[in-house]
């Protein structure tokens, strides 16, 4: 009998997400979430929403949410594309911007969504090793059709810096979708770039600093014959009009948000005190999690002993990461949790 499945699709090792565990007693550290609720018109606008309305279709192209966003970054409308997730966002960019046979670049470590998203393209990886430190260096000669310049990178939490970001969007011959799902938490960002350069977007989510990770809303801004290419492959109707009206309700709001960023900055900023005065090596951070070295203890077993205590924190397998933890920002009170718990088992 014929194989009906795709080779590739065979061969293919799927995204691993974070660990969700039904256990309302688990500190939650290791996906990134916010721990804080979305704004309170969020509620209102779920509570607003007429049942009967659903069994209508959402508008195709979330337009009263393309308008605001538009709004907030001083954009046209016609350069914004919503998406289902900023994951839609990079998935579309695949099949937009690659052709057969072609390359995709991207940070290594970096998401590892990216050579994922590659490998059901069956299209090349071409992965840019960052060094030592985790700083960037671009190989000389380098080239591929898209590129994912994540800033703040993940896991490490750095930020690069954007003159060195923009120099390379000028250089750089294919595509490159700068991935800014942490900038809220940073201290510049690079959304004017998607202004200066025809072959640049700019990725964004909801789901860390507005609090929205299950409702899996995403936008891209940039020029618009990038954006009608991701139009013109996405799904009839992409985003539900639960998410719509919920997102757009987020966006009115972006003082609370700013609120939520700076108190999770600050905690973050203890953390990462706190971390360096037991010896851990914590990197920089500009986003909702710190990347550490633990000191006296291998990660992994850290990782496992903070889960049988009913802490979850990340841990990647491999010879870049393998050394170190990803640790979310959650409350203070969870936050003092998971140093308490560090020096009982460091002691």
């Amino acid at each position: 009998m014929k194989d009906l499945i795709r080779k590739s699709v065979q061969e293919l090792h799927g995204y691993v997400p974070g660990e969700q565990m039904a256990d309302d007693g688990i500190i939650k550290l290791n996906t990134n979430e916010n721990p804080y609720p979305p704004a309170p018109g969020v509620e209102s606008a779920l509570r607003g929403i007429d049942v009967d309305s659903l069994r209508r279709y959402p508008n195709p192209v979330s337009a009263a949410l393309l308008e605001r966003i538009a709004e907030m970054h001083g954009y046209a409308a016609s350069q914004v594309f919503v998406g289902n997730g900023s994951d839609e966002v990079l998935a579309l960019c695949t099949r937009a911007f690659v052709e057969d046979g072609g390359t995709i670049g991207y940070f290594d470590p970096s998401y590892s969504l990216y050579p994922v998203l590659a490998d059901i393209r069956d299209v090349d990886r071409k992965p840019v090793p960052l060094g030592d430190d985790f700083g960037w260096a671009m190989p000389e000669c380098y080239g591929a059709d898209l590129f994912f310049l994540t800033s703040p990178n993940a896991p490490t939490g750095m930020l690069y810096p954007k003159s060195v970001i923009r120099d390379f969007c000028r250089g750089f011959e294919g595509v490159v979708v700068i991935d800014e799902a942490y900038v809220d938490f940073a201290s510049e960002n690079c959304m004017e770039l998607a202004g200066e350069f025809d072959n640049v977007l700019i990725a964004r989510s909801l789901s860390k600093s507005y609090s929205l990770a299950g409702l899996r809303v995403g936008y891209a801004v940039g020029p618009e014959p990038l954006v009608e290419a991701l139009v013109k492959l996405k799904d009839s109707y992409n985003l539900d009009a639960v998410s719509q009206a919920l997102a757009l309700a987020a966006l009115q709001d972006v003082d609370y948000m700013k609120a939520n960023v700076a108190r999770i900055r600050g905690t973050r900023d203890r953390l990462s005190v706190a971390l360096e005065e037991k010896g851990y090596t914590v990197y920089p951070s500009e986003t909702n999690f710190v990347w550490v070295r633990p000191r006296g203890i291998e990660a992994r077993e850290l990782f496992a002993e903070l889960k049988a205590r009913r802490i979850l924190v990340r841990h990647f397998e491999g010879d870049r990461t393998g050394e170190f933890i990803r640790i979310t920002v959650g409350s203070d009170a969870e936050i003092d949790k998971l140093l308490e718990c560090i020096t009982m088992v460091c002691k």
